[in-house]
């Protein structure tokens, strides 16, 4: 196993997963099966019931996420007492290793690199059982097993326009203090390099200037693999890992032509993103990344409006007027509308006002995780007459619970015990949208994260009113997805369809919205009727 080790240093948010990334597509490009680790630094079992404020997104793998900081509690260390060395950084260790070589891509055996994003900045307290962790890790491969790439800034400072170095140099005198030399620098600038701030950065931090790739600001990420394989970052990775004889020059026309087409767009799509967390808009990562995958295929520019879904809410006519009638104006300017997942009470009657709205107005919704519990509670309500309809989540006393805590679930441990990654969802009938924009697909698995469900005694009923619910799980008793017959394009899906999206394979919900915001939808499944 190779590996390719990314870490930042000075400040945060230089963009180290967009390099990892950029380097994985590169890599790929040339032949090579890839695989890839993000690292956090943190030291939460995991990171389930972090704020989105704080943190961002919570991002669920296939597997549900799992964790290496309980071992002790099991006795894997047999009364031992338990220290940051040997002990963390043996797990880390292994943990890599162990993830490292998970098949991916569908085919049998290890990946030849893995791409192993280390968070946070070097100098962080918290990243330093990691930091000596993949210290210890390069040891043992050896060194033509691992690359090292460190990200680092080169501000511009006074009206010379001088960029400086200084900072860079200090971050690579630290990280090399630890025991870690890098083999390759990313620097992040907001105009291309000098040559003599190359070379300098060369003679300072004993780095080939070859090796010194510049990241600069580009009109769209989706230049970054092409800025690397310009640099011919790919020949200098493959040449530090020893992979020149088996790989293959980099093709990327398909990345050089999505580029291409999102940086001369002009027509746009607007989207209302009514959620809890769009004071902080990286808590959504994911869904603004499958929206723009899901435009960039339908030749549109995403034009998302962040609707606080508390300012929609009737208590905030008194409280926040001008906020009330800015939201309410947004929300009617959209195009389509999408609810995604969150935990809590907070602007849950926003969120169901912008169901209802979408509802009677055929007005192109998509739900996502809380976003489908949403619609069932507004339509519950709204069309079965339950006024006090509600999840149990939210009123543990309500007479019509249309939502209601998983039974395998535990009310007092939060986090790990949801239902958590991958689950196959079976369509009850193809004749159905959502089945259509999955390729007429009996069945598709996509990932998880909740605690609550749809309530099955209710099914029936909402079913009779109207509500359709044409995919459930394998036991046929959980309600996966659901549509509304007659409506544009009114779908809710418990599952989070947003994190297997991908640069050109974009997700079929979002896909499905994005068309009918346009009115293409229904043209685009009677060409796609025979899955071609």
């Amino acid at each position: 196993m190779k590996y390719v080790l990314v870490t930042g240093g000075v400040v945060s948010g230089l963009g180290k997963g967009v390099t990892a990334c950029s380097i994985g597509v590169v890599l790929k490009a040339c032949g090579l099966r890839v695989t890839s680790i993000k690292i956090d630094p943190y030291l939460n079992t995991d990171a389930g019931t972090m704020s989105p404020f704080e943190h961002g997104e919570v991002f669920v793998l296939d597997d549900g996420g799992e964790s290496v900081l309980d071992k002790e509690r099991k006795g894997d260390f047999l009364g031992k007492t338990v220290q940051v060395v040997p002990h963390i950084t043996d797990a880390i260790k292994e943990r890599i290793e162990s993830v490292a070589h998970v098949p991916v891509d569908g085919k049998e055996g290890p990946a030849d690199v893995c791409v192993i994003e280390l968070g946070g900045t070097v100098g962080d307290i918290e990243s330093m059982p990691f930091i000596e962790a993949l210290r210890q890790l390069f040891f043992s491969v050896g060194h033509d097993n691992f690359c090292l790439i460190h990200v680092s800034l080169i501000p511009v400072l006074g009206v010379v326009g001088e960029q400086k170095t200084k900072p860079t140099q200090h971050s690579v005198r630290e990280l090399r203090a630890l025991g870690l030399t890098p083999h390759l620098l990313a620097c992040r600038s907001a105009q291309p390099l000098l040559d003599n701030t190359k070379q300098k950065l060369s003679q300072f931090c004993h780095v080939p200037a070859a090796n010194i790739l510049n990241i600069h600001d580009v009109p769209n990420i989706w230049h970054i693999p092409l800025l690397l394989r310009n640099q011919n970052a790919h020949h200098s990775i493959l040449k530090q890992l020893d992979l020149l004889s088996i790989a293959t020059p980099p093709d990327l026309e398909a990345w050089t032509r999505m580029a291409e087409t999102f940086d001369n767009l002009t027509d746009s799509v607007r989207i209302a993103m009514v959620g809890k967390y769009v004071g902080l808009t990286d808590s959504y990562l994911s869904v603004v990344k499958a929206l723009l995958h899901a435009c960039i295929a339908c030749s549109l520019k995403p034009s998302i409006d962040w609707i606080a879904a508390s300012d929609l809410e009737d208590d905030s006519v008194k409280s926040a007027p001008e906020a009330h009638a800015a939201a309410w104006k947004t929300l009617r300017n959209a195009e389509c509308v999408l609810v995604p997942g969150g935990f809590g009470d907070r602007g849950v009657s926003g969120m169901i006002l912008a169901a209802k709205y979408a509802r009677e107005n055929n007005v192109p919704y998509l739900g996502i995780c809380l976003g489908m519990q949403i619609s069932v509670i507004e339509y519950a309500r709204s069309v079965l007459g339950f006024e006090r309809a509600n999840s149990a989540e939210f009123d543990k006393e309500t007479h019509n619970p249309v939502v209601i805590f998983m039974p395998e679930g535990s009310r007092t441990h939060m986090g790990s015990t949801m239902r958590l990654g991958s689950r196959r969802t079976l369509f009850q009938t193809t004749d159905c949208v959502t089945s259509k924009l999955y390729c007429n697909a009996q069945s598709v698995d996509e990932r998880h994260r909740h605690r609550y469900e749809v309530n099955p005694d209710m099914i029936e009923v909402l079913e009779e009113a109207g509500l359709k619910f044409v995919g459930k799980d394998e036991t046929g008793k959980r309600m996966e997805v659901l549509e509304l017959p007659g409506h544009p394009f009114y779908v809710g899906v418990q599952f989070h369809p947003e994190f297997k999206s991908r640069p050109g394979k974009p997700s079929a919900p979002f896909l499905g919205l994005i068309l009918s915001a346009k009115g293409q939808l229904e043209a685009y499944l009677n060409r796609h009727q025979n899955g071609s």
